[in-house]
């Protein structure tokens, strides 16, 4: 029964960290947009495809499109606090989530970059619009390390190495049903 419940936190909570990181780093376009004027015309986060803010106008598409990855990394990495003092033993959830946000945020923009200007993607948009490659990777060498960093010593709380598959079933309870929820709240909100 310890191999059920670790598969079932590993098996939705990563995809559930998928789901939150685009949702955070959307927050950031869409809040960037509105600091700056923009309309935003379509707010895609359905489920089965990767997540895009359009926004037309756009007065200000260089703010706009940096504020997706750097909300996308900062709210994660605010809230991280309190989950560390939390008193319900759910801190590592957190951290790993903050992590991910890290990880997944600088890969995309680390990566992203290679593709150069013609690349319809958010590193494309930033290259079109004056960042320096630089600034990209510098964004990717800070955030990717990082992620990797909170990541480091998480093993055991899902049930990896010495830990033997034993996770707390509350917790693998919880991610599935936050999962489930939020994988169809997306999918009923969200056009493809």
């Amino acid at each position: 029964m310890k191999r059920l419940h670790q598969a079932l936190l590993i098996g939705t909570f990563l995809p559930l960290c998928w789901l939150g990181m685009m949702a955070t780093h959307e927050l950031g376009h869409v809040l960037g947009a509105m600091a700056t004027g923009g309309r935003i015309e379509k707010l895609v986060l359905h489920p089965l495809t990767i997540s895009r803010t359009d926004v037309f106008p756009n007065p200000a598409p260089l703010l706009v499109v940096w504020a997706g990855p750097i909300v996308g990394v900062l709210l994660p990495l605010a809230l991280l606090p309190a989950a560390r003092v939390s008193q319900c033993g759910w801190g590592y959830l957190g951290q790993f989530f903050a992590g991910f946000c890290l990880i997944a945020n600088g890969g995309y923009i680390g990566a992203g970059s290679l593709g150069g200007a013609d690349n319809p993607s958010d590193p494309g948009v930033m290259l079109t619009h004056g960042s320096p490659v630089w600034s990209l990777w510098l964004f990717a060498a800070v955030t990717f390390p990082l992620g990797l960093y909170l990541w480091n010593g998480l093993g055991p709380h899902f049930g990896l190495g010495a830990a033997k598959g034993n996770v707390d079933r509350r917790f693998a309870y919880a991610s599935g049903a936050v999962f489930l929820f939020t994988f169809f709240l997306e999918l009923a909100l969200s056009p493809r």
